[in-house]
This record gives C-alpha cells, sequence and structure tokens, in this order.
C-alpha cells in the first residue's frame, strides 16, 4: 500500500493502480493490481493453505458484522471505520483456539469477554473526553437486565460539546453475541445460538439541553422474556453507551447530527 502525497485528489482506477480514500484519512491511498488467479487460488495445491486462512477470514467477517449489531446501532457515531477493527478482533478470538485445526477453528467471546470492555467507538473524542464522568454498568445475566449508573452531570465541566450543538441525549444498548463454531454438516461458520446472535435493545433518553445539569440516575435496559430464555453460555452480554448531540430540526424538534457524539462498550458479560 502506498499513500499519495502530492496534489492527486481522484478516486479510482488508473491503469494498474487502484486510487481510494477511506473514513478517518484525509490521504489517498493507491494499491498495485494483480496477483494469482482467481482459479489457481481455488484449485492449486500450493494455496491450499490460503484457502484454509480464506476459510476461517469469512468467519471472523461474518462473526464482526453481527457483533456491530450487539451494539444497538451506537457504532453509528463512530468518527472510524470499525470493519477491519473488528474483523481483527473476531480474527484475535479465533486464534485462540489451539484444538482445532487451521481453517475448522472456533471465534468464541464467551471465554475472553473482558477483551471487548471499553471498546471505545471513537479515536478523535473518546468517550470518556466527551463525557467526563464516571459510568458504571452492571449487567445480571440471570434476569437479562442491565444498567448504567451517572452520576450528577454539569454539562459546562462534565460534557464536551465539541459542536457547540444546543441538544444531547444519553443512549444505552444491551445486545447478545454468540460465539461462532465450525459446522461439518453445513461446511461453514454458523452461531451456536443464532436465535440471539447480534439481537439488542436500546434504551434512548430524551433530548436535553446542552447548558444543563443532570441529578446522578440510573439507566436500565433489559432483554425480552423469549430472548433471555435462548441465552446460554455460548452467549456474551454485551452492555453499551453513547452520547450524541443535536440540533433543531425542519419541524423545529431536536434532531440527531451525523456522527455528532461518541460512545463505547461500558460492561460485558
Amino acid at each position: 500500500m502506498a499513500i499519495v502525497k502530492g496534489p492527486i485528489v481522484f478516486t479510482g482506477s488508473f491503469g494498474n493502480a487502484s486510487f481510494y480514500t477511506r473514513r478517518g484519512s484525509d490521504k489517498v491511498i493507491v494499491r498495485t493490481k494483480g496477483g494469482a488467479s482467481k482459479e489457481k487460488i481455488k484449485s492449486s495445491p500450493k494455496f491450499a493453505g490460503l484457502r484454509l486462512q480464506q476459510k476461517e477470514w469469512k468467519g471472523c467477517t461474518g462473526f464482526a458484522s453481527i457483533l456491530r449489531y450487539a451494539f444497538g446501532g451506537l457504532h453509528r457515531l463512530a468518527d472510524y471505520n470499525l470493519t477491519p477493527v473488528l474483523n481483527g478482533f473476531a480474527k484475535n478470538l479465533q486464534k485462540t483456539d489451539i484444538v482445532n485445526e487451521i481453517g475448522k477453528r472456533d471465534i468464541c467471546l464467551s471465554g475472553l469477554q473482558y477483551t471487548l470492555e471499553n471498546f471505545n467507538f471513537n479515536r478523535q473524542y473518546p468517550f470518556n473526553t466527551v463525557l467526563r464522568v464516571s459510568v458504571h454498568g452492571n449487567i445480571d445475566r440471570e434476569t437479562g437486565m442491565a444498567s448504567v449508573q451517572v452520576p450528577r452531570i454539569n454539562t459546562e465541566m462534565d460534557v464536551q460539546n465539541v459542536q457547540r450543538l444546543p441538544y444531547f441525549r444519553l443512549i444505552v444498548a444491551l445486545g447478545v453475541v454468540s460465539d461462532v463454531k465450525w459446522d461439518e454438516v453445513g461446511s461453514e461458520f454458523k452461531a451456536v445460538v443464532p436465535e440471539v446472535h447480534g439481537i439488542s435493545i436500546v434504551n434512548t433518553g430524551n433530548w436535553l439541553p446542552a447548558e444543563n445539569v443532570l441529578i446522578p440516575q440510573t439507566i436500565t435496559v433489559q432483554l425480552d422474556e423469549s430472548s433471555l430464555q435462548q441465552i446460554t453460555s455460548d452467549c456474551t452480554l454485551v452492555l453499551s453507551m453513547a452520547i450524541e448531540f443535536g440540533k433543531v430540526g425542519f419541524t423545529g424538534a431536536p434532531q440527531e447530527v451525523k456522527y455528532a457524539g461518541c460512545g463505547r462498550v461500558v460492561k460485558v458479560a
């Protein structure tokens, strides 16, 4: 991969090179085309190892895609591309499987839940730098209830309103992600408990004036009974929180501003 530093600003293909940009960077990236043909990769013994890696990678990207759903949509506030980061996170989970052979290694978060805790959706303005109070999350797996304890907030001191927008709100989401394992019958990676894989319940707070003082509060969210009955030891509950900022919309009511806010994973159980 190369980075274009000159005055070139176009994207697309030019000869044997592809020019493109990606979110979170103002640079134009260039890659050359070429490599082995698809047919050769699919059939040649030389690429047997690569085919196994590709099979596992497909499982990782599938897991990562569903993990985003477990965030309850709060990943929309991310200021960088979460996809490759979550793909890499899934791959690291997969590498911890030392029992199964390469090509069939499981992707299990249930035994490594701490690795996802405090995962931040933002880099330029991480959650703790925008909401400058310490929030504490709790998850009760037996009841399917989760809560976030939020201390007193004085927005003048405790909230960094970067864009100086007139409104803000707090959002809490509880999601579920299942471990993913190789299925010999279907010759593919599948969720152990597909019924709850990626589901989420979201508690979206009311819009509040940006200049405000909030008393201490506890924000709760709970899985419905049917989902709770499906939870097994192969499932991980993910509690996320976000602060989102808004403006006055066309109708005069508050309306969210794209990417104005931040979030992170508060608790995993």
